[in-house]
């Protein structure tokens, strides 16, 4: 049996969650502690010296989001195994998996193993889908795989080396944030708060009408996949743009990539 199992993540639409737990099963992590960073409103500071680290995090534009940066900078771990879990929509992880590596090993983790897997686009929409649906049953499946062959790989000799993950360093240019962010249709807005719920940025605040700070967004459209009545969108002209481009080129299925 795995030593106590901590379950770090930031997952705003919920596919990295999905595949961190599914991973944790693999593992047959029966002792687990879930550190949930989407919305954290209060410092959040962790020092482990014992146990397993399982730490997820979307992919944006090829990087680590800077959101979740901030939330991590009190995190550390004295030497622990740290298995590292990247979600991309379908396009490519490029530097996110290797700068996600330097991140955490910088904090005194032991990187023993990293996979890349694919979740429904951030841009996806039902009329131009990209990735829909993902993780689905097969990716599930695979996550579970790649615990399993951790947790085997954890019974022999982890000892501290540099995992190889693809990707460049120094690390590709951060696409700027801010300035553009989802849109309510009003007609459709019944002012239930569930986007400013689901921010987790907490730029969204609702009272008469919903209003969004569009210079601190980091366009996860979490509002816009978990409205319940569809009534938040993303149409700015560059995402439409970004968006022709993924259904164009980015619409043949990718598999995960796993690295022990």
């Amino acid at each position: 049996m795995l030593p106590k199992t901590h379950l770090i993540y930031f997952s705003p639409t919920g596919t990295t969650r999905k595949i961190v737990k599914q991973v944790a099963i693999g593992l047959d992590a029966r002792d687990v502690e879930r550190h949930d960073l989407t919305r954290m409103d209060q410092e959040f500071s962790l020092c482990l010296g014992d146990g397993l680290a399982v730490i997820g995090v979307p992919v944006y534009a090829g990087r680590v989001p800077e959101i979740f940066l901030k939330r991590i900078e009190n995190l550390s771990g004295e030497g622990i195994p740290a298995i590292l879990l990247v979600l991309y929509g379908n396009r490519a992880y490029e530097d996110a998996l290797v700068e996600f590596r330097d991140v955490i090993t910088a904090k005194g983790f032991n990187v023993v193993a990293a996979g890349a897997f694919i979740g429904e686009h951030s841009y996806s929409t039902d009329k131009r889908p990209v990735a829909a649906n993902r993780p689905d049953v097969g990716d599930l499946q695979k996550a579970r795989e790649f615990g399993a062959a951790i947790s085997n790989k954890l019974q022999g000799d982890c000892n501290q080396t540099t995992l190889d993950i693809p990707g460049n360093t120094p690390y590709k240019e951060r696409v700027p944030l801010g300035g553009i962010c989802p849109e309510t249709k009003p007609e459709l807005c019944t002012l239930c708060k569930t986007c400013a719920r689901v921010c987790p940025a907490f730029i969204i605040t609702v009272d008469q009408e919903v209003t969004t700070k569009a210079e601190n967004c980091v366009m996860c459209c979490a509002c816009v996949k978990l409205c319940p009545h569809h009534a938040r969108m993303m149409r700015h002209p560059m995402v439409e743009t970004r968006r022709d481009m993924l259904v164009k080129n980015c619409s043949v299925r990718k598999e995960p990539s796993c690295y022990l």
